[in-house]
């Protein structure tokens, strides 16, 4: 599914105009986003999930084609945890 789909799913079930469910959208993913990066602070959603961010340790690394070992860097990434309720309708 697709931003456009999602925002016209939401257009569709509230009845508001796609212009100003976009706008919303637009800034809820705007708001996870500045929580994560900035504030470095994870999102809950109650019966949704968590966005977090996971770091990652330096390690070393292969290159099969030059067959060489290489070091990655210690970096973060992003990363989602469904709820266990989420989880239980998945399974259903």
């Amino acid at each position: 599914m697709t931003k456009a789909q999602i925002i016209n799913e939401i257009a569709e079930a509230t009845g508001l105009d796609k212009k100003e469910v976009a706008v919303v959208v637009e800034s809820f993913m705007t708001s996870v986003k500045n929580s994560l990066l900035k504030n470095k602070e994870s999102v809950y959603l109650r019966g949704f999930g968590s966005f977090n961010i996971k770091h990652r340790k330096a390690k070393t690394g292969r290159n099969i084609k030059a067959n060489t070992t290489i070091q990655i860097e210690a970096h973060d990434i992003p990363s989602f945890k469904p709820s266990k309720s989420f989880l239980e309708q998945m399974k259903a």
